[in-house]
């Protein structure tokens, strides 16, 4: 289902600076399942890689976030080299200023629940009011938000992202029975939303490919898919494993399709092109929890192992098909959610649920 809803907005002044699917309904045929490599195929499952070891490529700095129990993530880089990070249970949006450790909180609508936040062109930072169901700017200025209220059938916009055109595609993983994906254009406010067929599909992360296209994994299932820009319908793909959970996704320069699969411990790519599909096994294993991740500026991947503790970065060279380096998070990291990269530090950015900001300078 392709829903068009009208634009609506409205003015929150309670900020405080502190320091197609196809119409017809029917959806778009799965492609084929590739098979899995040889490789893969012949691995003995119950072999476990955690005790495997890589050089620790990656320089680690953290900030701890003075507000408690907030659940700081998802951290941005804006155009001036500043982050924007939101506190999930603390219902603000916070700002680090990297140079001099200083950090500014801003104040949310309550009970907005923000689940992440990206910056525009003109350094404003926009968040998904994940609890409530609506997206938000913030003016750094004044601290007032711009608040634009979702169709009351999208209840949880989830993870953000831009497209060239400075519109905005997010996924509702917890929304109707399947979960929807959505295009919001913030100068106009107009809204167009797919349904994603069958239950508990739960559309998380989200990226952009060069050609402005959508690519979104699932994580109720081992699917990942896209919507067409111009006619909204949604394409779906299934991996190469049932029990895979795909959670997390990233797109190369050759706009091949990367993913995470946080129950089955792979890293997977889609080529769009020639339908083929191929994964690894992280060197955690099986259990490894794999959830955020990011493609550096050489077209590695890294990704977190977040069930093991502390939490490990690990980078993935398509070039070679190698894992080619583990780092411990130096906190912990609890849960590492979601990353950026950030070309012009070479740094990776992500946020901790040992209450930290963190940036990791690759190689």
């Amino acid at each position: 289902m392709h829903r068009i809803f009208p634009p609506t907005a409205a003015l929150f002044t309670g900020a405080v600076v502190l320091a197609s699917i196809l119409p017809a309904g029917g959806a778009a045929e799965l492609a084929a399942q590739a098979p899995e490599s040889a490789s893969q195929a012949d691995a003995d499952p119950a072999d476990s890689l955690s005790a495997v070891t890589l050089p620790g490529e990656l320089e680690f700095e953290e900030w701890e976030v003075p507000w408690e129990n907030t659940r700081p993530r998802d951290p941005f880089v804006a155009p001036d080299g500043t982050i924007w990070f939101v506190g999930q249970q603390g219902d603000y949006m916070g700002h680090l200023d990297p140079e001099t450790g200083a950090m500014n909180r801003y104040e949310l609508p309550e009970g907005a629940g923000p689940h992440n936040v990206i910056v525009d062109a003109e350094g404003y930072p926009w968040y998904a009011g994940n609890a409530d169901g609506h997206i938000g700017r913030l003016d750094p200025g004044n601290g007032e938000i711009l608040r634009f209220d979702l169709p009351e059938e999208i209840r949880d916009p989830h993870t953000m992202v831009w497209n060239s055109e400075g519109d905005l595609w997010f996924t509702a993983q917890r929304s109707g029975p399947a979960g929807w994906i959505g295009r919001f254009s913030p100068s106009s406010g107009a809204i167009e939303a797919v349904q994603v067929p069958g239950e508990g599909m739960r559309p998380y992360g989200i990226v952009v490919d060069s050609n402005d296209r959508p690519w979104i994994a699932f994580m109720g299932s081992n699917h990942i898919g896209t919507v067409d820009p111009e006619t909204m319908e949604l394409e779906m793909f299934e991996t190469p494993h049932e029990e895979s959970r795909i959670r997390r996704i990233g797109v190369t320069s050759d706009n091949r399709i990367w993913w995470v699969d946080a129950a089955f411990g792979h890293v997977g790519v889609h080529d769009p092109f020639s339908g083929e599909m191929e994964q690894w096994e992280s060197p955690g294993g099986d259990e490894a929890g794999l959830y955020a991740m990011a493609v550096d500026d050489e077209d590695r991947i890294w990704y977190v192992e977040s069930n093991l503790d502390p939490n490990r970065f690990v980078g993935f060279d398509p070039a070679t098909g190698e894992f080619f380096s583990i780092s411990e998070v130096p906190s912990g990291g609890g849960n590492v959610r979601h990353m950026v990269f950030d070309p012009d530090t070479r740094a990776l950015w992500f946020g901790t649920d040992t209450h930290t900001i963190g940036r990791a300078i690759v190689p």
